[in-house]
Order: C-alpha cells, then sequence, then structure tokens
C-alpha cells in the first residue's frame, strides 16, 4: 500500500488529492512540523531534505511533490490525470507541471520564508520583488488554463496542483498584507470553484481542517492532528 508522509496543508496535500482523485488505498503518516519531525533523524531517513512530502511506492521512497505526482499519474494512467508517456499532450503536460514545482511554487517558498534566502534587512524589497514575480506566473497560468482545457481541468493532475497555490497565495505570509486576489484571474477562480465540488477536495478538508471553500475563500487550517507550520 502507499504511505504519504504529510503534514496538514504543505506540500503533501496535493498528493493527498491526487490519491484521493484517483481512489487508491493509501495510509498516512503524520509529520508533526510543530515537534520539527521533518528534522528528526527518523524521518532524515526518508528524505535527507528534511522536506515534505514523502510518498513511499512499490519503486521505493520518492520525494520532491511533482515527481512523487507524475508517478502517479504514470503508474495510474487509467485514472487520466496527466498525458501518457506517448500521447502528444505528453511534452506540454510536463512543460506545465515544471513550470508548478519549479517557477511558481519555488517562488512561493522565497516568499513565505524569506529569512532563508535574504538578510533581514532586504525583506521588505524581497517582499515586493517576489510578489511582482509572482503575480505575473498566475497571470501566465490564468491564459494558459484557456488554451489547454485538456490538461487542466478540474481533477487533473495539473489542476490538484494549482489550487492548494491558490489558497496558500491567498492565506502567507501572514505577517503581510494580502497580495493575492483570486477573482483578478477569472478563470483560476473558474478552476478553484470547481474543484471545491469534488469528492477528493472534500476528504481533504475533512482530513487535514482546511474549511468548507479551501480554495475560494480559504481560512487557517485547524487540523485535527499535526500542524501546518
Amino acid at each position: 500500500m502507499l504511505k504519504l508522509y504529510y503534514a496538514p496543508d504543505n506540500a503533501s496535500l496535493i498528493l493527498r488529492l491526487a490519491l484521493e482523485e484517483m481512489q487508491l488505498d493509501y495510509e498516512t503518516v503524520l509529520v508533526d512540523r510543530g515537534e520539527q519531525e521533518q528534522h528528526s533523524p527518523a524521518y532524515l531517513a526518508i528524505n535527507p531534505m528534511g522536506q515534505i512530502p514523502a510518498l513511499d511506492t512499490p519503486d521505493g521512497i520518492l520525494t520532491e511533490t511533482a515527481a512523487c505526482l507524475l508517478w502517479l499519474c504514470d503508474a495510474h494512467p487509467a485514472a487520466n490525470l496527466g498525458a501518457p508517456v506517448q500521447s502528444q499532450k505528453r511534452g506540454v503536460f510536463l512543460r506545465w507541471m515544471f513550470f508548478l514545482s519549479n517557477t511558481l511554487h519555488s517562488d512561493l517558498a522565497r516568499t513565505f520564508y524569506p529569512d532563508r534566502y535574504v538578510p533581514k534587512a532586504t525583506l521588505s524589497a524581497h517582499h515586493q520583488i517576489m510578489t511582482k514575480r509572482l503575480k505575473k506566473h498566475f497571470s501566465i497560468l490564468d491564459s494558459t488554463l484557456a488554451a489547454h482545457p485538456s490538461l487542466f481541468h478540474a481533477g487533473s493532475a495539473l489542476s490538484l496542483y494549482i489550487c492548494p497555490l491558490l489558497r496558500w497565495s491567498a492565506l502567507y505570509p501572514t505577517d503581510q498584507e494580502p497580495w493575492f486576489a483570486l477573482t483578478q484571474y477569472p478563470n483560476l477562480a473558474r478552476l478553484a470553484q470547481q474543484m471545491e465540488q469534488r469528492d477528493s477536495v472534500h476528504a481533504a478538508v475533512k482530513a487535514e481542517g482546511l474549511g468548507v471553500n479551501p480554495f475560494t475563500r480559504p481560512r487557517l487550517p485547524m487540523p485535527p492532528e499535526g500542524s501546518a507550520i
């Protein structure tokens, strides 16, 4: 059985959504960030980077969110969440999968945890630069949804990655004025609304305490176990 190492409302949420969407049997193992368990010897033996998630599969333990999501798509092609290896859409699918992981998600991390990347004296300027970049990323993504509806439909792998990013952009960083407004991106807003109707999202909401409208009107999580931060 697949095993997901997770913390509530972390990047592992993307994989939980995929597992639920595919209706796969899996178990979860809490990595409690409140207790810094991601840096414990036990978890570092699983993921030496000390990052969440990790996914234990028949092919071994996988890390990196996009790698895990891509493995799930390829291992379970009948679920039709991605584009098969021989599909003409494969290249476009990979392009936007790694745009989400390497560009958008990466820049969000730099925005949410600026002290890891820049000196304290430059935090304000860094925030302005990063949020400007992110707004451009979201504008590009909003336009792309209309051009590739078969890859970005609600329940697709790309949609499962996008919607948590929308959520986190609206919520974080908590010590700054809000910088993200979903209403500025009509295609993304429509996707978020559609995703909130799906059973996979309902399951994740219950498991991780995300609230009734986790993407369109997000609130800070109230998980039944563990800590998001």
